[in-house]
C-alpha cells in the first residue's frame, strides 16, 4: 500500500484530495526520473521535496502544497502518521528544562520532559508545556523591520554593520543588553563580537533577578553564583517568601526533589517538615506543614531573631535575641535538631537579608550537605545595578547604541516610559525579539530570531550540566538566529550557528568524556540524548562573615501602612508569554482566577470595610479588582506581575495591570514589595473569571488528611471510613469483569502541589480549546483535568488542599445509563468512552456525573471569530494533535486517559511480539508531572505499581458512598506538623 505524506490543509479537507491529478502528475515525474541519472537525478529528488528537509519546509507553510505526493525514496526516519521525538532545551524567563519535542509530519505538537536530564528529570512546568503554542503565534515577526516597516536582511546587515563600525571608530559605546544567557557557544560568539568591536559592552538584565542573592554570595563566599539546593536531603525546610515550587530559581527541579523528600508509602519512609513565612498565599505556602503570614518588612527582623536564637542555643553568644514579630523558638529548635540536614532560603532581592540567610545556613552546617557548590545554578546572572548604570549612560549619551536580546525593560522596569524615549533617541537600537513587545516597538531595527523549536543552541544551566537544542521544524518565517546576526556583523560572510555549536562541542567537550574517541560520535550521542554531564572538581568556597555585622542592624527595617507584595504568577511568570492563551486561561493555583491579575486582600480587612470579590480598590491611584484571599497577612496586599502588556498580540494586549510600574528601586536594585502604599476602596466593581467558586469541603471527606506521626502508628489513619462504605456497598449494576486490561490511575495527594502543569499538558495533547474570559465566568472552562483547591480551619491562615480531578472512569458509571444514544459506552478495558459522532448534546451525562468532569461545547471554538485565540488561523491550527478529534459544537467531551496513547503502545507491543511493560503507557498528565504525583497502569497486573498503590492503606476513592467504583484512586494527604 502506498503511503502518502499529506499537508495539514489536505488532512483537514480530505474531500479535496484529487487522486487523478496526483496520479497524472506522479506518472509524469516518474517518467522524468527514469531518464535522469547521477546529479540530475539527485537534483530532481531535491527539487520535488523527497527529503526530510523538504517535508519540514512544506509543514512550515513556506510552500503550500495542494496535492499529496508519495515518497519515491522514503527517508528512514520519517513514517507518515508516526511521531518522531527530538531532544531540545527550553530556557525562557530564567526557567530551564531539558525537553523532548514530539513532531508529527514535520510539526512540533507536544513538549515532554527529558527523563535523561539530571536537573528537570522528565518534569516540566505549565510554561514549558505551553511553549509549543508560542511557535504558532501570529504575533511573531515575519521579516526584519526598519522603523516598523518590513525590510530585508541585506539592507539590515548593510546598515547595522556600517553603523557598528562607525561607532567603534568614533569611540562611542554600544551595549549588548541581554537576559541571562546560559549557552557556552553564545558566550563565545559574544566574545568574538567584542573582539571585532571593542566598544561593545555586554550587560545582563533580568526582569525578576536574583541580584540580592548574587551580591550576598559574592560577599560571603567570594563568588556571585547561586548554589545547588538539594531539597530531597533536607529534613527541615524553612522558606521566607521563596515560592520554590512555583517560580523561584529552578522550580521544576525543586518540585521533583521536594516531592521525593516527602513521599510516604511504606513504614520507615521519612518526610521533611516545611515551614513557610510569607505575606501572600503562594503555591509553595499552600503546601507547607507550618505556614506563618508575615509582612515583607518583618522578614529581616525575623531572620535576625532566628540567627541570634541559634547562636544562643549553641552558646556562641550570651546576649538576648532581638524581638521578633513571630515566635521562631519552635523553628530554631527544629533546625538545631537537624543540623546538616536542614535548609533555609529567602526569596527577597535584598542583599542584607540574604547575608543573614547565608550565616544561618553556615551556622547549621548545611553547606556541603543540603547546599552544594560543585554545580552552582547559572540561570540567574544579572545584577540590577548594572542596568541602572546603563540608563545613566544612555541619558548622558555615553552609550550611543543598544542591541536588545531577550529583554523588555520598557514593560518590566518602573522607568519604562523613560527607557522607551532613551532607546528611540539612541544612534542605533536593534531588537532580536521574535515577536512584538514594548521594547521592540521602540527600536529602530528588528532582526527577528526564530523560536527555540526552530533553532540550534546549547546550554549550561549548572556548571558541568550541558544540554543541546535542535530545530524540530524548518523556520516558519524569515528569521535568523541572533548569534548568526552577530557573526555576520563581525565579518563572517556565511555564518552557520549549527556548525559553530558543533565545532565548539567537538573542540572543547569531547575530551571531557571517555566513551567516544571520535568527536563526531560524541556529538551524535549528545544530540540524541539531549544532555551531557561532566564531573566537576571544584574546591568549595569558604564562608566569610563579610558584611554580616551591617546586615544585622535593624534600623529602618519596620514599615508603616500598607505593604504591597509583587509576585510572579505560576502561569505567566514575568509576562514574556502573555500572548499565550493556554497560560492566560490557566487558573491561578490558589485563587482559581484566570485572564486577570488581582489584588489579594486579607479576609478580616475585607469584612471590616465591606469589600468583596470583584470590588475595586486603588493602589497608589491604580485601580485593581479584589479577591479576598484567606491566608493573606494583615496589612498586606499581593498582586501578580506579568500582566498589563500593551504590545504583546491579540491575546495578551490589555489583560490585567502592569505592576512592574510600582516596583521601587532600592540601593540600585528592584525591590518586589512596596511600603506605605495608598490603598482606597471604591464603589466600582470588576468581573473576574473564577473557575472555582466554592472553597470548602463542608465536612465531606473529599480530600482526606492525616499527620505524619499518626500515619506512622496507623497507616490507615485519615481513611477510617473506607471499611464502612465497603460493608454497605449494594448495587443494581452487574459486576464488571475485565479479562484483558483494566486501566486505572492513582493520585498521591501528598505529592501533588497543585501547579496546573497537568492541565496544560492535557490541553496540548487532546486539543482542548480556549474559550476566553466570558465563558470561564459562565463556568464553561474546558480543561479535561482540573485541580480543585479547598481551604479549611482559620480563614486568617487556613490549611490548603489541592486535588486533581479528571473523569473517574467509573465501573458503575452514572453517565452511561442516561445517554439516549449510547454515546458514552464502557470499554472492556475499564474506560468510559466518548463517541463524539453519536453525541447529540442532551447533557444528561453532564447532569448525572457526580464529579462534574464532563465538558459541553456550547460553541464552535475553531474557525470562530468570537474565539480568536489559537485555532482561528492556519498557523494556529498547526499545533493540533492529529490523533485526537477536534470536537464540534453540541458535543460532550472529557478525559479519555489519553486512549490514543494506550492504543499506540498496545500496537507497538503487538508488533514487537511482547507484553506491555508496567509504566510504558503514560497519559499526558502522568508523563509531565514534575512531582510524580500521578501513576497510570493496569489493575490486572498483580505486580504493577498501580496495583500496589490501590492496595495501599492510604488509598481511597472520591465519593465512595455512591458506589460508582471509580478507576481513579487518591492517596490520603499526609502533612508533617509538629505533634
Amino acid at each position: 500500500m502506498t503511503k502518502y505524506w499529506r499537508s495539514l490543509e489536505e488532512l483537514n479537507n480530505p474531500a479535496e484530495f484529487k487522486k487523478n491529478e496526483i496520479k497524472l502528475e506522479l506518472d509524469a515525474k516518474r517518467a522524468v526520473l527514469k531518464k535522469a541519472s547521477g546529479a540530475s537525478r539527485r537534483d530532481f529528488l531535491k527539487t520535488f521535496g523527497f527529503s526530510v528537509a523538504a517535508a519540514a519546509v512544506v509543514a512550515s507553510c513556506k510552500r503550500p502544497v495542494d496535492k499529496a505526493i508519495p515518497y519515491l525514496v522514503k527517508p528512514e526516519e520519517v513514517s507518515p502518521g508516526m511521531a518522531n521525538y527530538y531532544a531540545s532545551t527550553y530556557f525562557e524567563a530564567n526557567e530551564y528544562c531539558s525537553v523532548l519535542v514530539k513532531v508529527r509530519d514535520g510539526r512540533p505538537i507536544k513538549i515532554e520532559g527529558n527523563d535523561l536530564s539530571p536537573i528537570s528529570q522528565k518534569g516540566t512546568s505549565a510554561r514549558v508545556q505551553a511553549s509549543v503554542l508560542d511557535l504558532y503565534d501570529d504575533a511573531r515577526f515575519k521579516t526584519p523591520l526598519k522603523r516598523g516597516e518590513a525590510t530585508n536582511w541585506a539592507e539590515a546587515d548593510s546598515y547595522i554593520s556600517k553603523k557598528l563600525s562607525q561607532l567603534n571608530a568614533d569611540g562611542k559605546k554600544v551595549v549588548l543588553l541581554t537576559s541571562t544567557l546560559i549557552s557556552p557557544s553564545t558566550k563565545k560568539v559574544i566574545a568574538n563580537f567584542q573582539e571585532k568591536f571593542p566598544n561593545v559592552e555586554w550587560v545582563k538584565y533580568d526582569a525578576v533577578s536574583a541580584s540580592g542573592m548574587l551580591q550576598a554570595n559574592q560577599q560571603s563566599f567570594g563568588t556571585a553564583l547561586i548554589p545547588d539546593y538539594r531539597f530531597e536531603r533536607a529534613k527541615v525546610i524553612a522558606s521566607f517568601g521563596a515560592d520554590f515550587l512555583g517560580t523561584w530559581l529552578s522550580s521544576t527541579e525543586y518540585t521533583k526533589a521536594y516531592a521525593a523528600g516527602r513521599r510516604v508509602l511504606d513504614q520507615g519512609d521519612e518526610m521533611s517538615r516545611h515551614y513557610q513565612f510569607e505575606a501572600g498565599m503562594t503555591l509553595t505556602g499552600s503546601n507547607a506543614d507550618v505556614r506563618v503570614p508575615i509582612k515583607p518588612s518583618e522578614e529581616k527582623t525575623l531572620l535576625t531573631a532566628l540567627y541570634y536564637q541559634l547562636l544562643q542555643a549553641k552558646g556562641t553568644v550570651t546576649i538576648a535575641a532581638p524581638g521578633s514579630p513571630v515566635d521562631v523558638a519552635g523553628l530554631a529548635e527544629d533546625l538545631l535538631a537537624n543540623e546538616g540536614q536542614s535548609l533555609v532560603i529567602s526569596g527577597t532581592n535584598d542583599t542584607d537579608t540574604q547575608l543573614i540567610v547565608n550565616a544561618i545556613n553556615n551556622l547549621l552546617g548545611n553547606y556541603g550537605s543540603t547546599i552544594l557548590w560543585d554545580k552552582p545554578l547559572l540561570s540567574h546572572q544579572a545584577i540590577d545595578a548594572d542596568f541602572e548604570q546603563l540608563l545613566g549612560g544612555l541619558k548622558s549619551k555615553e552609550v550611543a547604541g543598544l542591541l536588545c536580546w531577550g529583554v523588555n525593560p520598557v514593560y518590566n522596569h518602573p522607568k519604562g516610559e523613560e527607557i522607551k524615549a532613551l532607546i528611540q533617541g539612541a544612534e542605533l537600537s536593534v531588537s532580536f525579539a521574535d515577536r512584538k513587545d514594548e521594547t521592540t516597538a521602540a527600536c529602530h531595527w528588528v532582526c527577528p530570531a526564530p523560536h527555540y523549536l526552530e533553532a540550534w543552541n546549547d546550554a549550561e544551566v549548572k556548571t558541568g550540566s550541558y544540554s543541546l537544542a535542535q530545530p524540530a521544524i524548518s523556520k516558519l518565517f524569515d528569521s535568523r538566529q541572533a548569534q548568526e546576526s552577530l557573526l555576520k556583523w563581525a565579518g563572517n560572510e556565511a555564518p552557520n550557528y549549527y556548525e559553530y555549536v558543533k565545532a565548539n562541542w567537538e573542540e572543547n567537550y569531547t575530551g571531557l568524556q571517555s566513551k567516544y574517541s571520535d568527536s563526531r560520535l560524541f556529538w551524535n550521542d549528545a544530540l540524541q540524548k539531549g544532555v551531557f554531564e561532566t564531573a566537576t572538581i571544584a574546591e568549595a568556597p569558604v564562608y566569610s562573615e563579610n558584611g554580616l555585622e551591617n546586615a544585622l542592624q535593624l534600623g529602618g527595617a519596620e514599615s508603616q501602612g500598607w505593604e504591597i507584595v509583587f509576585y510572579q504568577s505560576v502561569a505567566l511568570k514575568d509576562g514574556t508569554a502573555a500572548n499565550n492563551p493556554w497560560l492566560q486561561e490557566l487558573p491561578d493555583p490558589v485563587a482559581k482566577i484566570s485572564w486577570d491579575n488581582f489584588a489579594a486582600v486579607p479576609v478580616k480587612w475585607a469584612e471590616e470595610n465591606g469589600v468583596q470579590n470583584e470590588s475595586v480598590i486603588t493602589i497608589n491611584g491604580l485601580e485593581m479588582p479584589v479577591f479576598v484571599q484567606p491566608g493573606q497577612a494583615p496589612g498586606t496586599i499581593s498582586v501578580a506581575l506579568g500582566y498589563g502588556r500593551q504590545i504583546a498580540g491579540k491575546v495578551g494586549d490589555g489583560v490585567g495591570k502592569n505592576m512592574f510600574a510600582l516596583t521601587p528601586i532600592k540601593n540600585g536594585g528592584k525591590q518586589f514589595w512596596l511600603s506605605g502604599a495608598d490603598v482606597q476602596a471604591t464603589e466600582k466593581t470588576y468581573e473576574l473569571a473564577l473557575s472555582q467558586t466554592h472553597h470548602s469541603m463542608e465536612g465531606r471527606p473529599i480530600v482526606r488528611e492525616t499527620n505524619f506521626d499518626k500515619w506512622q502508628l496507623d497507616p490507615a489513619s485519615g481513611n477510617e471510613i473506607r471499611e464502612v462504605h465497603k460493608k454497605h456497598h449494594v448495587s443494581l449494576y452487574p459486576e464488571q469483569e475485565f479479562k484483558g486490561h483494566h486501566w486505572a490511575m492513582a493520585v498521591d495527594l501528598s505529592s501533588c502541589i497543585g501547579c496546573g502543569n497537568c492541565s496544560i499538558s492535557c490541553q496540548a495533547e487532546n486539543n482542548v480549546q480556549v474559550i476566553g474570559k466570558e465563558q470561564v465566568r459562565n463556568r464553561r472552562i474546558m480543561h479535561w483535568i482540573r485541580v480543585d483547591r479547598y481551604f479549611s480551619n482559620d480563614a486568617e491562615n487556613p490549611d490548603v488542599y489541592h486535588q486533581p480531578v479528571m473523569c473517574q472512569h467509573c465501573d458503575n458509571a452514572p453517565c452511561e445509563n442516561v445517554c439516549p444514544v449510547s454515546a458514552t459506552p464502557h470499554s472492556d478495558e475499564g474506560l468510559n468512552q466518548m463517541a463524539y459522532n453519536r453525541c447529540v448534546g442532551t447533557k444528561y451525562c453532564v447532569n448525572n456525573c457526580p464529579y462534574k468532569v464532563r465538558r459541553f461545547n456550547w460553541f464552535q471554538y475553531v474557525n470562530n471569530d468570537a474565539f480568536d485565540y489559537a485555532s482561528n488561523s492556519d498557523l494556529g491550527r498547526m499545533v493540533l494533535n492529529p490523533d485526537v478529534t477536534v470536537r464540534s459544537r453540541g458535543v460532550v467531551e472529557k478525559c479519555s486517559f489519553c486512549v490514543q496513547r494506550i492504543q499506540e503502545k498496545k500496537a507497538e507491543a503487538k508488533v514487537a511480539g511482547r507484553k506491555l511493560q508496567d509504566g510504558e503507557i503514560q497519559p499526558a498528565c502522568v508523563q509531565s508531572c514534575p512531582a510524580d504525583a500521578l501513576v497510570f497502569g493496569d489493575l490486572n497486573d498483580p505486580n504493577g505499581k498501580i496495583n500496589k498503590l490501590f492496595k495501599n492503606e492510604r488509598n481511597y476513592h472520591l465519593l465512595e458512598e455512591l458506589h460508582t467504583l471509580p478507576s481513579v484512586g487518591y492517596l490520603t494527604k499526609v502533612r508533617n506538623k509538629k505533634a
